[in-house]
């Protein structure tokens, strides 16, 4: 047996005797996207899917954060812009655009990003659940989560699909 076999055997087995650090429910699964030059996340359980953007159709009397209704499999769905949501001035789509469909219960929504980032686990402990006032409010923030270098803020699925128009 080569000594890197023997490397990688030996580190299994002391893993397999170190007792397991976090529990799964005090684990998070996100996906991270940008929006402007601030990382956000969602649980990924609440995605349904990601898309590159579509043709969709305005509706007139919507609010401005509201861009229309697009039409994803026979499913009629309507398409926020998070940028104008969050307060920032909208953009033209580039190659890294996507379309992010969120489903909560009954509700599925689409919103446009300016980026996917990846899909990753943060841990409870990393998450601080201290909220200005106002977020709290709207029930838009879940909390901050801490990853190496980065402060990502992780949004509420319901918060996010609470239709407001």
């Amino acid at each position: 047996m080569s000594a890197q076999l023997q490397d990688v055997i030996n580190k299994q087995q002391k893993q397999k005797n170190q007792p397991v650090r976090a529990k799964e429910e005090d684990l998070l699964q996100v996906v991270g996207f940008n929006v402007g030059d601030e990382e956000f996340a969602v649980s990924i359980l609440n995605i349904q899917e990601i898309i590159k953007p579509i043709d969709y159709t305005r509706v007139p009397g919507t609010p401005g954060y509201v861009l229309g209704v697009f039409n994803l499999r026979g499913n009629v769905l309507p398409l926020i812009s998070l940028r104008v949501k969050f307060g920032l001035s909208a953009s033209r789509y580039t190659e890294d655009t996507r379309f992010i469909v969120i489903k909560n219960g009954a509700f599925t929504l689409g919103f446009v990003i300016d980026k996917l980032t990846q899909a990753f686990i943060l841990k409870e402990s990393d998450i601080d659940h201290t909220l200005d006032m106002a977020a709290e409010a709207e029930g838009l923030i879940y909390g901050i989560g801490k990853r190496e270098d980065k402060i990502i803020t992780i949004l509420k699925a319901d918060g996010l699909l609470k239709r407001d128009f």
